[in-house]
């Protein structure tokens, strides 16, 4: 019924407004917040009634999760296709220019991901969007692993490390007065990246362990 009102206003198609919706609702997350946004808001700014909302997401949570979830697919596509063509160290640059293009480009996106989730998510969507990067591009550590003779198990750590340096670079770059270039960015992070990955030893251990398990001379 609510749809037919909606469609029948001569305003926008259910798919339309489903659009818009998901608009308002990440510039309002972006702007405030997963806990200080509401419906209402969300619906005033939309310039619809409040089922409306609830009609098309069930209430803020599920417009929430809609959000996100675009975003989410969004930097992943993203970084998947950086990542599929170049050597190693054209991989690493391409995946951290893609993600600061994201950046640069959807800014309320990217605020969304980095800002408080609800209570029932609090398990997060940045990690969740880290796992995601990580996992796509571990695909490229494990290969490289494999070739260099490395334990190709650890892949996943040096992944994870990879994308969370990025992302919070990337916050940091975001909020910076002065930003340099996202090439400028991309080559500084690909550079401290490949350097650590070219120099890694076969089995890393703690310096502090070795140094430990040395014998210590009496007097």
């Amino acid at each position: 019924m609510g749809r037919r009102s909606e469609a029948s206003s001569g305003r926008l198609t259910a798919a339309a407004r489903r659009a818009q919706l998901i608009d308002v609702g990440r510039s309002l997350f972006a702007e405030r917040g997963y806990e200080a946004a509401s419906v209402e808001e969300i619906a005033e700014r939309a310039k619809v009634s409040k089922p409306i909302v609830y009609e098309h997401f069930g209430g803020k949570e599920g417009l929430y999760a809609v959000v996100v979830d675009r975003e989410v697919e969004l930097i992943v596509a993203r970084i998947v296709e950086a990542v599929t063509s170049g050597g190693p160290r054209e991989r690493l640059e391409q995946a951290a220019l893609a993600f600061l293009t994201y950046v640069k480009e959807r800014p309320e996106g990217f605020a969304v991901l980095l800002r408080d989730a609800p209570r029932a998510m609090r398990a997060g969507q940045m990690p969740a969007l880290m796992y995601d990067l990580a996992d796509r591009i571990g695909g490229v550590f494990v290969e490289e692993f494999k070739k260099a003779g490395y334990d190709a198990k650890a892949a996943p750590i040096y992944a994870h490390a990879l994308v969370g340096m990025v992302a919070f670079v990337g916050q940091w770059w975001t909020d910076a007065r002065k930003p340099p270039p996202a090439e400028a960015v991309a080559s500084h992070i690909a550079a401290l990246a490949w350097m650590g990955l070219r120099h890694l030893p076969k089995r890393p251990t703690l310096l502090i362990k070795e140094k430990r398990s040395r014998p210590t001379r009496s007097g």
